[in-house]
């Protein structure tokens, strides 16, 4: 039966109430107007597309009921994450309850400051009815917790309330899971970039400067849509949100098709007086270009193997290299580009990722490739191996990038360049990809996972099969020094301490220190130290980690000291040749020399440079209050969720 506009409109509704902030409890309410006949599967997602390990988000629904016309229904649990209803008679009314209390950019949090979800975390999957239109009903928590909460997301109204609670409405299951929503106290800022309104809302105390803040990504925005809309500069939304929590140290940030959730520290947001961006504030602007430049790569252009998502299962895919790789790669470029940090800060910023590739084992054992389809199982879910056998897509990815565009630019005097490669993508496979009907064929509905090669010889020109067979499928180093000296630019390596090595990394718990990774072939390796061994002593004394490293500048490369460490409850003996630090800290040297090449990769600009474009800024005026308390950290390098 062909059901009516206003039936399919209306046929998902999902209800959704902040009932017990203290509890952490959302109160969900489902009601489907015509529910399968032989009884309704129902399916929370196992996993939130940017972010690619099994969440089990399933494990935090504690109660569930299912009702009809007349009365309760049996609803039987068939697996970790789905459900069946007994037939039911007329609509079905799913309700359920949702612990939130993971202040991440994944999940679902509430409290008596905010709430925010995902709707992957919070709405069950009607099988079968994915591809219909739903509505969500967002509704306010308890007068007693707040009156003055009100809401952020970019889900389409349909019949919105004062505050901006009431009814939102969803094109598809796919549609809803990429518009988070947040509520609560917050300030926010607009501003107008590529032909769309640009929002930016901060969560969480702080005395963050919303004007400088929207001075500074206005141009960032601009940026990249003009990277990939030259003619136009057009955004691919009309408006776009930055839901921002700030908190005393975190880090991360999650796209989505036409808004992002980030996560940070509430000091590296700028502040009324801030004479000049710091580490950390290039750090924060950073993270927003990178989740910014997602809304088009991998929100819009997608590997084959995303479409569509499957929400049940893992989604593999060697790409991710590109995706994330490219993101992380172009993130501090479009922020060079839009002049929010000078040519130095990026030749900086650029050297500590060479760094960090540089000083793990794991880039000589893992390929790119080899990464991005084991992100599941390895990337998302380290060990205190990990740095021996895993390399990052993000961060080695970034560097291959480097690789192509300098190539490119070098082979064609710089008539061609990555950029284009990135059109070509945009106009293939994402221009039209969330247009009605698709506007693209099958074959054309993500990028294949062996199209890049063939993609980029028809976009620059340059065949570059040989080389990307090195670089992404094989763990040979890449030679940037050699693609980096037409450019005008010097890549250095040095050891970042004089002093001689264990080979370890350290973690330090009060004046306690134990060894969090023994590198392969390194000193502590031979001797026989393993990850979780607690140092106690080297030569008859006592070490904590400032100790240790005064210990370790007194001898030579070549020394023997003994190193005394428990294993569990066992007291241990070593003895450690010291080895010679690795240079393994980078340096980039840009020629004082005029570099048409360098011109054209990097602009003009060699000194410092202060945003100052004039946006026409409205700032939101509802004080910030706390975010609660965050995970631990992933900072900038790892570009981790």
């Amino acid at each position: 039966m062909k059901r009516s506009a206003r039936s399919a409109t209306e046929s998902i509704a999902y209800r959704i109430v902040p009932a017990d902030p203290q509890a952490h409890l959302f109160e969900v309410e489902l009601t489907i107007a015509e529910p399968a006949a032989q009884g309704q599967p129902l399916s929370l997602p196992a996993w939130i597309p940017g972010s690619y390990m099994i969440r089990e988000f399933a494990r935090h629904i504690v109660r569930i009921e299912a009702r009809d016309a007349r009365g309760a229904l049996r609803i039987d649990k068939l697996d970790k994450h789905t459900w069946r209803t007994a037939p039911a008679r007329g609509a079905l009314v799913v309700s359920y309850t949702v612990y939130a209390w993971d202040l991440s950019v994944r999940a679902a949090h509430l409290d008596a400051t905010h709430g925010f979800f995902n709707a992957t975390s919070v709405c069950l999957r009607v099988v079968g009815s994915e591809a219909l239109p739903c509505t969500i009903d967002l509704e306010p928590p308890p007068a007693s917790v707040a009156r003055d909460w009100k809401v952020a997301t970019t889900l389409p109204e349909a019949g919105a309330r004062r505050g901006g609670f009431g009814r939102y409405r969803a094109a598809d299951y796919d549609a809803l899971a990429d518009h988070p929503v947040e509520m609560g106290r917050f300030v926010s800022v607009a501003f107008e970039a590529a032909g769309a309104t640009h929002e930016i809302v901060v969560t969480g105390r702080s005395d963050v400067d919303l004007d400088r803040l929207a001075r500074d990504l206005q141009p960032v925005c601009a940026a990249q849509a003009a990277l990939f809309e030259p003619g136009t500069g057009r955004a691919p939304f009309d408006r776009y949100l930055f839901l921002t929590t700030a908190v005393g140290d975190g880090y991360g940030g999650l796209e989505h098709r036409d808004s992002t959730a980030l996560l940070c520290g509430r000091n590296d947001l700028p502040w009324p007086g801030m004479a000049e961006s710091n580490d950390g504030y290039r750090t924060f602007l950073g993270l927003a270009s990178h989740e910014y430049f997602h809304a088009w790569h991998v929100k819009r252009i997608k590997p084959a193997a995303f479409v569509p998502y499957d929400f049940e299962r893992e989604a593999y895919t060697r790409l991710l290299w590109i995706f994330e790789g490219f993101t992380s790669y172009y993130d501090d470029l479009m922020l060079l580009r839009a002049g929010a940090i000078s040519r130095a800060d990026y030749l900086k910023m650029l050297a500590r990722t060479v760094s960090l590739v540089q000083r793990a084992p794991g880039r000589t054992v893992q390929s790119v490739a080899d990464s991005s389809f084991d992100a599941w199982i390895k990337y998302y879910r380290q060990d205190e191996n990990s740095p021996n056998t895993v390399v990052s897509y993000y961060a080695k990815g970034s560097l291959v990038a480097l690789a192509i565009d300098l190539a490119v630019r070098a082979k064609t005097g710089g008539r061609a360049s990555l950029d284009d490669a990135m059109r070509l993508m945009w106009e293939r496979y994402g221009r039209d990809f969330y247009a009605p009907g698709g506007g693209a064929s099958a074959a054309q509905r993500g990028l294949p996972e062996n199209g890049f090669p063939a993609l980029l010889r028809e976009a620059t020109g340059v065949a570059l099969d040989a080389a990307l067979a090195r670089w992404v499928d094989g763990t040979a180093e890449l030679p940037l020094a050699k693609l980096l000296a037409p450019f005008g630019v010097t890549l250095a390596f040095a050891p970042a301490d004089k002093a001689p090595t264990l080979g370890v990394r350290t973690s330090a718990r009060g004046a306690e220190v134990s060894i969090a990774t023994a590198y392969s072939g390194g000193a502590a390796h031979r001797a026989g130290l393993s990850a979780g061994d607690v140092l106690v002593a080297c030569d008859g004394l006592r070490v904590d980690e400032k100790a240790l490293k005064t210990l370790l500048s007194r001898r030579r490369a070549g020394d023997t000291v003994a190193v005394h460490a428990f294993r569990r409850d066992e007291l241990m003996r070593f003895d450690v040749v010291l080895d010679a630090p690795a240079a393994t800290e980078a340096s980039l040297t840009a020629s004082t020399a005029d570099n048409a090449l360098r011109r054209g990769w990097l602009g003009d600009a060699a000194g410092s440079v202060t945003p100052s474009a004039k946006t026409g800024s409205k700032r939101g005026t509802t004080a910030g209050t706390t975010a609660g308390t965050p995970a631990a950290a992933a900072r900038r390098a790892a570009r981790a969720r």
